[in-house]
């Protein structure tokens, strides 16, 4: 079987990139990758002008990265989980991707309020232009205190006092189980991104990771820029244990973030097959007269 580059986790402006959705598909092009993934937070919005967007010899696969919360844990632990080639009309979760897009822009909004009221000099006028019109997220607030002048680049201002515990307001985050029925309900499959980077915090147990599995979940992401090692292969590890799937991407957010496209880009190509296979939501997307829908 001919192994192609593929890169199921990237970003676009319609969430928290820096590249616009038609933007993104030539730059994966010129990258090397075969196949790449639109997996914006919690919104399908960039998916028409990405796909639009193909260059000869790409494919396109469609989906997002749902904000999560496994909320038996005490207090709750938030995940995400990459969910692919769902039907976006499907009711139960359209409704839910749109609550929680309408919860992040009212966290965003009282996050720049507590901030203003210590002296802040930035504005929620600002930080709407830096989403350009996408789903409003804390990397837009980044961009704005960088812009002040108040921390050297978004990785800056996430470590620093500005988006640190006295500025953390929570959303309305997806009941883990609920967003796994919802994605099959509509068609697709899912895949937790990064599940043991605790760089990024509380990371839930693997007693939890095996009861999604027998809920639905499709695979583990492994090779992530913010696992360890030790952290990739306690992931593949679990994954053989739990038959699941298992995944590498970037995770690419354009210049909001130090990786490229096609970084940990090591989803086998009979992984990607898998994917497509289980899921009936929709398919992925090839330039007219390129190969089949399914490819590579």
């Amino acid at each position: 079987m001919t192994e192609h580059l593929i890169d199921l986790h990237t970003h676009s402006t319609a969430s928290d990139g820096t590249l616009a959705p038609g933007d993104l598909p030539p730059a994966a092009a010129a990258a090397g990758l075969a196949v790449i993934a639109l997996t914006d937070h919690d919104t399908t919005a960039g998916w028409a002008a990405a796909a639009a967007a193909l260059p000869p010899g790409l494919t396109l696969v469609p989906g997002a990265e749902l904000s999560c919360k496994w909320y038996a844990a005490d207090p709750p632990i938030s995940l995400h989980l990459l969910a692919y080639l769902f039907d976006p009309a499907e009711a139960g979760l359209r409704d839910a991707l749109r609550a929680v897009r309408e919860s992040r822009l009212t966290r965003a909004e009282r996050i720049v309020d507590l901030l203003r009221a210590d002296g802040v000099a930035i504005t929620w006028d600002q930080v709407l232009a830096y989403a350009a019109g996408g789903t409003v997220g804390r990397p837009h607030i980044a961009r704005a205190l960088v812009a002040a002048g108040l921390a050297p680049d978004v990785s800056g201002a996430f470590a620093s006092e500005w988006l640190g515990p006295r500025y953390r307001v929570h959303k309305a985050d997806l009941d883990v189980f609920d967003a796994i029925r919802l994605v099959r309900q509509a068609g697709g499959v899912t895949v937790f991104a990064h599940p043991k980077a605790a760089r990024r915090g509380r990371i839930v147990p693997d007693s939890l990771i095996a009861e999604l599995a027998a809920a639905g979940l499709t695979g583990l992401e492994a090779d992530h820029a913010d696992h360890s090692p030790a952290e990739r292969s306690a992931v593949r590890g679990l994954a053989a244990e739990l038959g699941l799937l298992v995944t590498g991407s970037s995770d690419f957010h354009g210049t909001n973030k130090t990786v490229r496209l096609g970084d940990n880009a090591t989803t086998t190509t009979e992984t990607y097959e898998r994917l497509v296979a289980s899921a009936t939501g929709t398919r992925p997307i090839t330039a007219p007269g390129d190969r089949s829908s399914s490819a590579p």
